[in-house]
């Protein structure tokens, strides 16, 4: 009985507390652009397979086998362990060979206008298909591909229920290990197109409010956290989150300097956006590109005409916060191990580390202990714990 009333004397404190907290007008309708939860799921018009039940069937199969690496050691789910909420737990990648970067979630990747720490590519089918040829990822050719799924049964026909036509068969004036490859990468993509996080205590809180004409007070607010709360109060307000982590995703999905260093060792330097750039440049795996199923879409060509700008050394892939709670080490190159460390590290950023003539989005917020608390609160609750 004791621990009932200490329970019931908590939520009233929390109660009151939440009570408290009010927000502009301009910071709640920058709450309720992080929403509705899930958005609109529209097919990929470079992907003729995208939504199609074969395609996601063969591409789920060939996420986890290892047989699509040269060396049949590797696989997708080696790296995007869905037991990790798709990523490996590690500070940095390894494939066949000890990787640079950080393993990046999958988790709502079909909502991605640049795929990669550093955009390399705008397509999700090259996204996955660019490890499978990379010499420390997978080391594998559109020939190896066809003989997988030329071997395995099941996998022939799922990929001709997919496509149409048998493994190695050209859909072009390619070759057809390069056509079939290309299909591996559609398939993989349908696949990953269906790893939609669901909704989180946030996106309750978030509709709450949407229907709740007192400005939040009331029962919108009883549901959600105090400390989340807060959190939240400094993440669209002194913290000037939502300025990069922005919409339903909580992402801009674009590319700016974090103040994490972008050296890999001694004379090393990883370019970040300024190499991702050059690689999109002469990848054939783009929306504009010869193997897309849509060229002329409108957002082909509002990626092709991407500019090269100096600016971009250093700049890496602003990631979405949803699941962030879950998806640690953080950064590029995975140097903070855990979120705490991500907002301390923006809590007394070096301003003298960025570059001079990108925008001053980022200063140091000096926050206590306390806030650092509710803010990683706030993070918390953009984590669905039930997707895996």
């Amino acid at each position: 009985m004791r621990a009932m009333f200490v329970a019931l004397l908590v939520c009233l404190s929390m109660a009151a507390s939440a009570a408290e907290i009010t927000f502009s007008s301009a910071q709640r309708a920058t709450i309720l652009s992080h929403g509705p939860w899930p958005p609109r799921i529209v097919a990929d018009p470079s992907n003729r397979v995208s939504g199609n039940g074969a395609a996601i069937a063969l591409g789920k199969r060939l996420f986890s086998d290892p047989r699509l690496s040269s060396t049949g050691t590797v696989s997708c789910a080696g790296c995007h362990d869905e037991a990790k909420d798709f990523t490996d737990g590690r500070r940095l990648a390894h494939g066949l060979m000890p990787l640079a970067r950080n393993t990046p979630t999958v988790w709502n990747v079909r909502f991605n206008r640049w795929f990669g720490w550093a955009g390399a590519v705008d397509t999700l089918w090259g996204a996955s298909v660019r490890p499978i040829l990379a010499a420390d990822e997978m080391a594998a050719t559109g020939a190896h591909a066809v003989a997988l799924l030329l071997g395995d049964g099941e996998l022939t026909n799922l990929f001709v229920s997919a496509f149409g036509r048998q493994p190695g068969a050209t859909f072009s004036n390619e070759t057809g290990g390069d056509d079939t490859l290309v299909a591996v990468g559609k398939a993989l993509a349908a696949y990953q197109e269906t790893l939609v996080t669901r909704r989180t205590p946030f996106d309750d809180f978030r509709d709450a409010l949407a229907r709740d004409s007192d400005n939040g007070d009331g029962a919108a607010m009883k549901r959600y956290p105090a400390a989340a709360l807060r959190g939240l109060k400094i993440f669209v307000g002194q913290g000037r989150c939502s300025v990069c982590h922005l919409g339903p995703l909580f992402t801009n999905g674009e590319f700016d300097d974090a103040g994490i260093s972008y050296f890999t060792g001694p004379g090393k330097v990883d370019k970040g956006r300024y190499g991702g750039i050059g690689l999109f440049r002469l990848s054939p795996f783009t929306r504009h590109g010869k193997y897309s199923d849509r060229p002329d879409d409108a957002m082909a060509r509002l990626t092709q005409g991407v500019a090269l700008r100096h600016r971009d050394w250093g700049a890496f892939r602003v990631p979405s916060l949803r699941n962030v709670a879950l998806t640690g080490p953080y950064m590029h190159n995975g140097s903070l191990a855990t979120l705490r460390d991500v907002v301390r590290h923006y809590s007394e950023i070096d301003v003298e580390r960025l570059h001079t003539d990108g925008s001053a989005i980022l200063r140091p917020l000096h926050l206590s202990p306390e806030e650092i608390d509710d803010l990683l609160a706030f993070l918390a609750s953009l984590s669905d714990r039930t997707s895996r």
